[in-house]
């Protein structure tokens, strides 16, 4: 119960975040509505195909989370990769993908909430045949951040995602 209650008030956190942040709807644009921003398009070795990012909140929380709004195009994916403290998505947007290695993938869908435990090796992104976006919580962060492992074939998503 402690540990849903710290989950809904991240969120809460969140929600009132994104009413006091600005529109940048001029960087890019989305197909889907959202009251959160896209964020600037990512430029890194970590994802595949087209993804945009908006951390949100401070980086010097003392509530040792950091989170974002991470937006996916169609078949963009994280690469393979854990957190030392777990992780949380909110998925709020099309729909997309979770899987943690060696298991069967997971569709996600507008409304669905993953709770992925410490240091779960996973990756997460869009189906082929729509842009996904997900608040995307990084818990315990002052324990470190993501360790990102490698990419995520194209033979691995297609068998994951079909």
């Amino acid at each position: 119960m402690k540990q849903f209650c710290m989950y809904i008030s991240i969120f809460l956190i969140i929600v009132i975040s994104a009413c006091n942040v600005e529109d940048n709807s001029n960087n890019s644009s989305t197909k889907s509505e959202s009251v959160f921003p896209k964020g600037e398009k990512i430029d890194s070795p970590n994802f595949a195909g087209t993804v945009w990012l908006q951390m949100m909140g401070a980086n010097d929380s003392t509530l040792h989370v950091r989170y974002g709004n991470v937006t996916f195009e169609p078949k963009a994916r994280t690469n393979w990769h854990s957190h030392p403290g777990g992780q949380v998505l909110f998925i709020t947007i099309g729909k997309g993908y979770y899987q943690a290695f060696g298991q069967p993938a997971r569709l996600l869908n507008k409304g669905d909430v993953v709770e992925i435990p410490r240091n779960v090796v996973h990756w997460h992104g869009a189906a082929a045949n729509s842009e996904f976006a997900h608040i995307a919580i990084s818990l315990n962060s002052d324990e470190g951040g993501a360790v990102w492992i490698r990419p995520v074939t194209d033979e691995e998503y297609d068998q994951a995602t079909n």
